[in-house]
């Protein structure tokens, strides 16, 4: 969803480099590093093929392709002559996909582990990595449709007075995507509602660890919670800016909402990837060869947070 925040001149050569373009083309290339790190893991990995590898992968390579989209933002922007449309609408295309698919992959994450608690005893016996795949394939078929529409005329290369904060999509598009967000945003907090409250009921049926239980179910739901809050902080601004922002508002404005909402993927590979024992394991076996002793033997389910 993020793209190019000005219309394209014809001239390349000549282009002043904005700090605001610097600044989200390392995000790109720290995004593109962490996030290929994750896949790479998960690929070489045999034992990580459980469907919440699968989720975690797909997440992974959408927030991959958003790094690149934004380093290949800044290649077209300054290095190739971006008023050729082709050129526009296939940054446009991989951006909106890319972004869009990184926020319905954690939409997806947040309702396995809502599922996970909610159907504990039947749920693993129920789930298949077929059925993993089908509904990754959905999201990502969604997706890469949202990234046509520009290509397929919802744009405003014709007609400028039409554009969002982000050109060349058109305001329509753009409140429509927004929209779309805060709806998925709405939808995992009440997820994430629903997931505390399941905890928190566990924790009371289960007596003879009572101490233990409400310490760590409390832990369990402040990481909930930093999970909800990091995710809306990155993403909220931008949503809302351009629900009520067009192309005549300062540029400034746009970059300072664009940015952290970039970070979400700086931050996602943290949050369910670098977090996991599984995956810290195999990066230590990587690394050096050894697994540290402190470092927990309990695979993680994907009802942990």
């Amino acid at each position: 969803m993020i793209l190019s925040l000005a219309p394209a001149t014809t001239t390349v050569g000549l282009q002043e480099v904005s700090p605001w373009d610097i600044a989200l083309c390392v995000t790109g290339t720290l995004i593109s590093c962490e996030n290929a790190l994750v896949i790479a893991v998960l690929f070489y990995t045999p034992t990580l093929r459980a469907p919440m590898f699968i989720l975690i992968g797909s997440l992974a390579v959408a927030d991959l392709l958003a790094g690149l989209g934004l380093i290949l933002n800044f290649v077209f922007t300054y290095l190739i002559d971006s008023s050729v449309e082709f050129v526009t609408l296939l940054s446009v295309g991989l951006l909106i996909s890319a972004f869009s698919a990184s926020v319905l992959n954690i939409l997806a994450i947040t309702v396995d582990r809502y599922l996970s608690l909610y159907n504990a005893l039947t749920y693993h016996t129920e789930r298949t990595v077929t059925f993993t795949y089908v509904m990754v394939v959905f999201i990502w078929v969604s997706c890469l449709t949202l990234g046509l529409l520009p290509a397929l005329g919802w744009n405003c290369l014709k007609d400028e007075s039409t554009c969002s904060i982000c050109w060349p999509v058109t305001k329509n598009n753009a409140v429509a995507l927004a929209v779309t967000f805060l709806l998925v945003f709405a939808l995992m907090m009440q997820l994430y509602l629903q997931i505390c409250k399941i905890a928190f009921r566990h924790a009371q049926q289960i007596a003879v660890q009572h101490q233990f239980v409400a310490i760590s179910t409390t832990k369990g739901v402040s990481t909930l919670s930093a999970i909800l809050c990091a995710f809306g902080a990155c993403w909220l601004p931008f949503a809302m800016y351009s629900i009520v922002a067009d192309s005549s508002y300062p540029v400034i404005y746009t970059y300072a909402t664009v940015l952290p909402a970039t970070c979400c993927s700086v931050i996602n590979p943290i949050i369910y990837a670098f977090r996991n024992p599984d995956i810290q394991k195999s990066l230590w076996m990587a690394c050096c060869g050894c697994v540290p002793s402190n470092l927990s033997l309990r695979p993680r389910t994907s009802s942990d947070v």
